[in-house]
């Protein structure tokens, strides 16, 4: 069965964001990376001033449920609006049950990042619905698991 996680999206501030999240929350990280990790692109390097964006957080708030975030990064930044910023991310157990909501979710909606591999071995994508809500998922499959710093 899938889990649903809240993900939050911030124009330069997400670092600032997760530390008082964690302070009120407490607990540690799972992950947290920047634009600058990725790994280097010709087809879309990324800008020197996005070097340092959180291009991905977790921090899990209870036994269940993780608090997902990242920085929208200049390129991105032009669609993001104050209240677009949070998209419901599912976590799956299977490429299978993956493809099935996101296809399923996704049908008369606008994809913005077609379901995939990713460079940190998740199989991922993202898409509005045809009701404007915005929706990620997720699986990790063991097989390809990252240790993460």
């Amino acid at each position: 069965m899938a889990t649903v996680n809240v993900y939050l999206t911030f124009n330069g501030n997400c670092r600032e964001a997760f530390d008082f999240y964690k302070s009120v929350f407490g607990g540690e990280f799972q992950y947290i990376g920047t634009f600058g990790d990725m790994p280097p692109s010709d087809d879309n390097p990324v800008p020197d001033e996005d070097k340092d964006g959180i291009m991905h957080v977790t921090l899990p708030i209870s036994t269940e449920t993780v608090l997902m975030g990242s920085d929208t990064g200049s390129a991105w930044s032009s669609g993001f609006v104050q209240g677009n910023n949070v998209a419901v991310s599912i976590n799956t157990e299977s490429q299978e049950e993956a493809d099935r909501l996101f296809y399923g979710l996704s049908e008369g909606g606008q994809v913005t990042m077609p379901i995939a591999g990713t460079f940190w071995g998740a199989y991922f994508g993202m898409f509005a619905d045809q009701f404007g809500i915005h929706w990620m998922v997720n699986y990790d499959d063991p097989s390809k698991a990252q240790q993460h710093p």
